[in-house]
């Protein structure tokens, strides 16, 4: 059963890439709401400090985040000097490739990797206002 899928990443803003972030930030989101009419939601957010981002992501299912994964590296190049991986959430079951890869990808930062797999019935997603 396809169901969808959220992934949390955290970071730390880099002293003086705020602006730059800012800028980026909407770069990104443009470029995903043109290009990834899969991913059903990307939206940052800053603490109150602007030192700690979170990107929260949300797919439509498994396949929706592979296709965004495999797109990510030019994104994470752009940002390589504007933040910090804090660590990474996944909701929900992506494929066991995707999983490999993020595994990887937070050991080799040294990162936490939290998993819940498991949608519980009951739940739902509202894509527009009742």
């Amino acid at each position: 059963m396809n169901q969808p899928i959220l992934f949390v990443s955290h970071w730390s803003v880099q002293p003086g890439a705020l602006d730059q972030l800012r800028q980026l930030s909407e770069e990104v989101a443009a470029r995903f709401r043109a290009e990834k009419p899969r991913t059903l939601s990307w939206l940052a957010y800053l603490d109150s400090s602007g030192t700690s981002i979170s990107f929260v992501h949300l797919f439509a299912d498994a396949e929706a985040m592979d296709l965004h994964i495999e797109a990510a590296a030019a994104g994470r190049k752009a940002s390589k000097d504007l933040i910090e991986p804090r660590g990474w959430e996944i909701y929900g079951s992506p494929r066991d490739s995707a999983l490999d890869q993020m595994r990887r990808t937070a050991e080799a930062a040294g990162v936490p990797l939290r998993l819940e797999p498991e949608v519980l019935a009951g739940g739902f997603l509202r894509l527009a206002p009742a």
